[in-house]
């Protein structure tokens, strides 16, 4: 017996940009759509997307294709800015210059924890609105996206159980809209520069033992994993808060600065990522949960995330931002509750961080920074580093 499900919006409609001067005028520009794609080494994909690519097949077993189903989507949000068309990429060769976009799916994460007899189904898909010039194989844009499901059975979910949840993270579930739905919202407003602004990148994470402890085991089922999931809420917090576009950070299948890409209809594309002029490290160095309240009704406590953040120009060795930083997030625990599943609250205390970071840099607001940061001459980074965001929009 299924318990419940829900849906919840990961990084949902985030926009990240990053931008090169091949790129044609914004306005009505004309891109042709090559459909649904997956990243790195194509001979590896039934491996590392399992489960999409079952749901892929079997939406061709029943006559239907996602490339169709990405074109109903765009077809019913038109992009105001951008001419999208269907065309065979073999079409584009020879042209002076020809953007081509794509739903990338970066990575696919099916976990199932145990909690005493419940088991916790987690589905997880990453994804990508890529735009490239054809003629160049470079990367002109991208508009990361993502989707999350959880639901909670009293028994191992089967695989068709756990392949109904991936289909509903791409077709949508909880009146939440799903990746197609994402892709489509995404192109609806989309543009393309004509003018190439400073690009800004994570470019080194690192993670305590501490932090690398209290993640769930999906998030170190593979080395790199855990980083780029920090990576990741880096990214958006600075993208949404602050309005700035990012290249994406990369590790494992976009080495040496090239991105590796297939598309369903079988074309392996190899693209070229930008050097960015502003790079961000970050160390996420504790966490720390402390209960500060009791009554019948169940416990409080406050989740303390700790981490460190510099910002420089690599070429020049100028740091805009560098200080030692923390927050606090608090959870009420009902008395009635069998089990306790800490990860989510100290995802939010990390994700409260790193977004009240980017808000302070963007409104230059002192009132949280002032307090949660070690660096004696805060306010005067914040002021910098507020500057340098505005360049690279």
């Amino acid at each position: 017996m299924r318990f419940f499900g829900r849906a919840i919006a990961a990084g949902a409609l985030t926009l990240h940009a990053f931008f090169l001067p091949t790129t044609a005028q914004a306005q009505g520009t004309p891109v042709t759509l090559a459909g649904l794609a997956f990243s790195g080494d194509a001979a590896s994909l039934d491996q590392r997307f399992p489960y999409s690519r079952a749901y892929e097949k079997g939406l061709e077993q029943a006559g239907d294709r996602a490339y169709a189903r990405i074109q109903a989507n765009i077809a019913a949000t038109p992009p105001r800015h951008l001419t999208i068309a269907p065309g065979m990429i073999e079409e584009l060769k020879g042209r002076d210059q020809a953007i081509v976009t794509s739903l990338v799916v970066n990575s696919e994460t099916v976990s199932v924890e145990h909690f005493g007899s419940l088991r916790k189904l987690f589905v997880l898909i990453r994804a990508q609105a890529l735009f490239f010039d054809f003629k160049t194989m470079t990367v002109v844009r991208s508009y990361p996206l993502s989707f999350a499901y959880i639901d909670v059975f009293d028994r191992e979910p089967t695989k068709a159980e756990v392949l109904a949840r991936v289909q509903a993270v791409y077709e949508g579930a909880a009146n939440k809209p799903g990746i197609f739905v994402r892709y489509a919202n995404v192109l609806a407003d989309a543009t393309l520069p004509s003018q190439v602004p400073r690009l800004l990148k994570v470019s080194k994470v690192s993670l305590d033992p501490s932090v690398m402890a209290s993640l769930p085991p999906y998030l170190k089922s593979e080395p790199g994993m855990a980083e780029t999931w920090a990576a990741d809420i880096v990214s958006e917090a600075i993208s949404t808060r602050a309005g700035v576009p990012l290249i994406p950070y990369s590790q494992g299948y976009a080495v040496g600065n090239v991105f590796a890409m297939r598309v369903s209809d079988g074309t392996v594309f190899t693209l070229k990522l930008p050097e960015p002029d502003y790079t961000i490290a970050v160390d996420l160095t504790g966490i720390k949960k402390v209960k500060f309240g009791s009554v019948a009704a169940g416990d409080s406590f406050v989740y303390g995330t700790y981490a460190t953040m510099k910002i420089e120009q690599p070429l020049m060795g100028t740091a805009y931002l560098h200080t030692a930083l923390k927050n606090g997030e608090t959870k009420v625990v009902p008395a009635t509750q069998t089990y306790v599943d800490d990860f989510p609250a100290y995802y939010d205390s990390w994700n409260g961080l790193f977004t009240r970071l980017a808000t302070a840099v963007a409104t230059k607001d002192m009132g949280w920074v002032k307090a949660a940061a070690a660096a004696p001459d805060i306010e005067a980074q914040i002021l910098k580093t507020n500057l340098l965001m505005s360049q690279c929009k």
